[in-house]
Parts: C-alpha cells; structure tokens; sequence
C-alpha cells in the first residue's frame, strides 16, 4: 500500500516492522534484509533519526548472528549519528550494544568504558524524568542491558566491590528516588562515590546481606555477601535447569514448580478474600485459594532445596550471626525465602531469621532518618463493605468474616478501633493512614499487584462504584506522606506485581515508597484460619518488644509446630520488606481501653 501510494516514508516504517518481526522468530537473514531496505529509504530521505534506528538495529541482528565486528560497525554508524542528532537514548543503546559486543570478543577494557559511558548517558537522561515515577520504571527497564552488563564486566575482571557497587545503583532507583523525596534527603549522601568509599553502606548493615544478581549471559545467580567491616566477598552458581531459555526463565519455572508442590492452590475450606468474581477468568485476585489436603513430603519439597542449593548453599559458610538480608533480583523476588531448604531438610527460616530489601541503598536511608517514623498509634482495616461492588454480570463480593475477627482481635491487642464494614472506606482508610504507627489491611487482595478493595466512599458520582472510589490502588498509596514503622498487608497476594528491572512493582513497594519503615506481605493466597493464629501470634510477640523479625518467625515456628497448619503452605507466604522494626509503648494511642487474652500455643 506504501508503495502504491508513493509514500516512501510508510514503506521504509514497514521494512523495518518486518525485519523485527523476523528477528523475533529467528529469521535473522530475512530481518538484515528488511532493515537494510529500511537503511537505504531513510537515507534516500535523509531521515537521520530512521537511518540510526536501522544501523542499530542491523547490528544486533549481526550480534545475533555472532557477527560482533559488524555489529559493532553498525553501532558506531549509530553512534555518530545519534552525536549528530543530539539523540542520548541513541548514544546509549549504542554504547551499550558496542559494550556488549567487546564483552563477547573478550576484549574487557573496552567493553568496560562503552558500559560506563552508556550509563552516564542513561543516568544524565533518568535525571530529566524528576518525580514521573512510571516513566522512571519504565525507562529503567529499557536500559538494563547497560547496568548488568557494567557489573558482569567489573566481575570477569575481578573487580568483587565495584561490580556490587555498579549492581547496587541500578537496583530499586525509583524506589530510592520515592524515599529521597520522603523523607528529605538529598541526592549526594546516597552516591555511588558514598557506596564505594571505604566499603561505606556496603558494611553498614548489621546482619549478613546476601546480595543477588540474576546472570542471564552466564545462566548463573551471582551472590555477594556483606557483612559488617568484613570485605565483601562473592561466589556464583550455575543454573542446571536446561530446559529453560535463559536464567530468569529456569528461576521462574522453579518458583513455580514449589508453588504447586506447596498446594498454594488447592482447595481448602476458608472464606475467599479475593476479586476474581469480578472478573470473567475469575483469575485476577484471590484472597484464600484453597489449600491441598495431602502432606507434602521430603521429594515434594524438592523445588525449595534446589533454590536454597542457588542462593544460599554457596556462602551459607560466610554467614554470621542469627539473621540474614536478603537483596532479591527478579524472579527471586517471588521466592518463599523463610522455607527454603537445606541438604537436611530444615527450612532456613528454622536457622535464621530472614528480609528481604530492594536495595541496601534504600535500607540505609530508613536507618538513617528513625526521626521521620513519629507516627503513634495504629490503623487496623478489615472486611470492609465491597457488597455493593459488582461488574456487569451483578457479580458481587462475598463478605470477610475471618478478616473482620482478624482486625477485632489486633484492634485488642493494639488498644485501636478497627474500621470494619461499612465504616472501613476508601476515604477514611486514606484520612488516617498517614498519622499513624502501624497499618493492618486485612481485604480482598488483587492477584497482579496487591492492590486492596475497601468499601466504595458514600459520596460518588455513580450508585453503582467505580474502581476509583474502593480500590486501594499504588498511586493513591504514593500519593500520601506516610509515617508508619510497620505495614501489615493481610491479603491475598500483597507481595506480587509485576517484575521490573526496578524490582517487584506493586502495592508493597507504594508503600515502601510513600514512606513505611517494613511492610509485611503473602506471596500467596492465604488460609484464613491459618492467617488469623499466625496474626495473633505475631502481634503477641510485637507488643511484648520483640523485633518484627523476630515476631515473624515466632509466629511461623507457632504455626510449623501446630498439627492443623505445618504445612509450607501455611506460614511460609509471609515475607518482611525493609527494616526490622520494634513498637514502643508510645505507639499506642489512648482510646477504648480493651482487654488483651494471650493465648496458649
């Protein structure tokens, strides 16, 4: 049609859509074909910026056929005419792709300088974003191949600080970005020149940290560990799951496969804290997806011991002291940390307790301002009213009963009035949130990114609500201040969203972002009644002083002991993002006095 019309602009856009779709499938020889005819039209029409795109792309259809000297040829023609243009995000994928080219012929020196003048590239262009969270994301996730291949480099020449330096300040950018603007702080505390000077953050965490890096060009896990004035050490393991693409894919299917070997989704008898009766796939949001009846047994567990085998066997000799942080990357965000499982068959959350943190960056920034967590008192939610939440079908939302003993029972414990029912709406869970010390959620959860159904607010445009008037979503979450030490998300799912190279992108991490000090999230749909004991037994050990690592895994050794709930199932979801917090007793406000009953375990 291009053709027909004369519209040589339109042909040389279509060439070039179907050399893509050729290097999609592997047809690497047709796709030089159609992004040459791409070439030669935006030359013909001087269109620069089209003439850069198809050098570029050229060359990585030649770095797929191992081609690299080509390939690199190709992205130096890029180069210069992206100089020539004033096009940054051409002179950074160009960088990059000429890096990783250097870094195939083994030629480390130069594959190490284009890897870092893409990044200072990519950085001076992250800069102009300013608070456009969103884009931040999303452009981080574009440049990725640019910040791991810079530590894959700094490691193969056995640069162990630097490469973890490099690692470290492309984690969680945004995140820190969020925190930063929180709490106030300025930009040159937290700098790479900060990490590296004299092991700076990097040794200031006082539990070891195991440091992950997903190694895809080496089908590897990379680990560092930290601890406190020890050099930073690092070992590797390579993945053995050859089926698989590539590594994340191997790490996926495993993390999967231990879900379903849990029974994470098997029936059970429990209330469904879930939103998938809105939706006609009944797969979005869950919060109790019935649990398996039959035990799972040593082989069953074996998905768990092959993860602890990848991330914690290699340094598990290095490791000091009674906690670990855990720095997870990709998939092995999803990872149940707390039951992974060793050669005899004890999960490591019976050795050690275990958090996991985005970034040590933003770890070191809670730890440095304990004055901005002020809040007093707590915001306890559950079973809010969602009847009146339907879709076209008239579907609607069951109610909560568990979830609503669930916060009548920590409303005790905490000496606060839940919000319940009809009292716990959008409106008024977004009035009190920001003033308080600790939030407990206990809702309907969505399967892709947590986000938390309340009741719909009273005053609405429509009888009938709108999303925007019950759910709880990330962007109202980063939209208020807040002071909270402890978050506790009681549904289905908290802990999920959609893996970025940023990191887990959903509700947990707006909280985190709008200024939580520790969330506290399932990975999972979860019992009801198992959720409840493992609430009562957590809360108990809080207010008796106990950190909330050492709360958690109080409350998962209750339930592991207890006959009806030591299935992994049960107490493994659970997962700690952030610092190890403890309440004082100021944290209390005054209000109806309630008597608090522990109970024998």
């Amino acid at each position: 049609m291009a053709k027909d019309l004369g519209d040589k602009a339109g042909e040389g856009r279509a060439y070039g859509h179907l050399g893509r779709t050729y290097q999609h499938i592997g047809d690497y020889d047709k796709a030089m074909v159609y992004y040459d005819r791409r070439l030669c039209i935006a030359q013909e029409l001087e269109d620069k910026a089209g003439e850069g795109a198809a050098c570029g792309n050229l060359g990585t259809v030649s770095q797929n056929l191992r081609d690299y000297m080509k390939a690199i040829d190709c992205h130096k023609q890029q180069l210069r005419i992206g100089k020539e243009i004033g096009d940054k995000g051409m002179l950074g994928r160009a960088y990059s792709n000429i890096g990783q080219c250097f870094e195939m012929l083994k030629s480390l020196p130069e594959a190490l300088e284009n890897y870092q003048t893409s990044v200072k590239v990519f950085n001076e262009m992250r800069s102009l974003l300013q608070s456009e969270d969103q884009w931040k994301i999303g452009f981080r996730n574009e440049c990725n191949q640019a910040y791991t291949g810079l530590w894959r480099v700094l490691l193969k020449q056995e640069k162990l600080t630097e490469a973890l330096v490099a690692a470290e300040e492309g984690r969680a950018q945004s995140l820190a970005d969020l925190i930063k603007s929180q709490y106030g702080l300025q930009e040159c505390q937290y700098s790479g020149k900060f990490l590296e000077k004299e092991n700076g953050m990097l040794n200031s965490t006082s539990s070891s940290t195991i440091f992950l890096a997903v190694n895809v060009f080496e089908n590897q896990v990379d680990i560092w560990l930290l601890s406190r004035e020890k050099p930073v050490l690092h070992r590797k393991r390579k993945l053995d799951h050859h089926r698989a693409k590539n590594a994340n894919e191997t790490l996926q299917s495993l993390i999967q496969f231990s879900y379903e070997n849990m029974g994470v989704r098997a029936k059970v008898k429990c209330e469904n804290r879930s939103l998938d009766a809105l939706h006609k796939q009944r797969s979005v949001v869950e919060r109790s997806s019935k649990t398996c009846s039959q035990p799972i047994n040593q082989e069953g567990n074996l998905p768990l011991a092959t993860l602890y085998s990848y991330v914690i066997a290699p340094v598990l000799d290095l490791i000091d002291g009674d906690e670990i942080i855990i720095v997870p990357d990709g998939p092995l965000w999803l990872a149940p940390s707390a039951a992974l499982l060793n050669p005899f068959f004890r999960y490591l959350c019976e050795s050690f307790r275990v958090r996991v943190i985005p970034s040590i960056t933003s770890l070191k920034m809670i730890a440095d301002c304990p004055e901005y967590h002020s809040g007093l008192g707590a915001l306890v939610v559950g079973d809010p009213d969602v009847t009146k939440v339907t879709n076209s079908y008239g579907d609607q939302l069951e109610p909560l009963p568990f979830a609503r003993k669930e916060a009548q029972l920590i409303g005790q414990i905490l000496n606060a009035v839940p919000l319940t029912g009809k009292l716990a709406t959008k409106c008024e869970v977004l009035k009190q949130i920001s003033s308080v010390a600790v939030v407990h959620i206990a809702a309907h959860g969505r399967m892709e990114t947590g986000e938390i159904a309340l009741s719909p607010n009273p005053e609405r445009k429509s009888q009938i609500p709108a999303e925007e008037d019950y759910m709880l979503a990330m962007t109202d979450v980063m939209n208020v201040k807040l002071r909270a030490k402890l978050v506790v998300l009681s549904c289905c799912h908290s802990g999920r969203g959609e893996i970025k190279a940023e990191g887990v992108v959903g509700i947990a991490r707006a909280f985190m972002g709008a200024g939580a000090r520790s969330v506290l999230v399932s990975l999972w749909a979860i019992d009801d009644e198992a959720t409840l004991e493992f609430m009562k037994n957590f809360y108990h050990n809080l207010v008796k002083g106990r950190s909330s690592s050492e709360s958690l895994n109080h409350a998962m050794k209750c339930l592991r002991e207890s006959e009806k709930f030591s299935d992994v199932k049960y107490w493994a979801p659970f997962t700690l993002i952030g610092d190890d917090v403890t309440l004082s007793t100021n944290n209390k406000k005054s209000g109806p006095h309630r008597e608090t009953q522990e109970t024998d375990r």
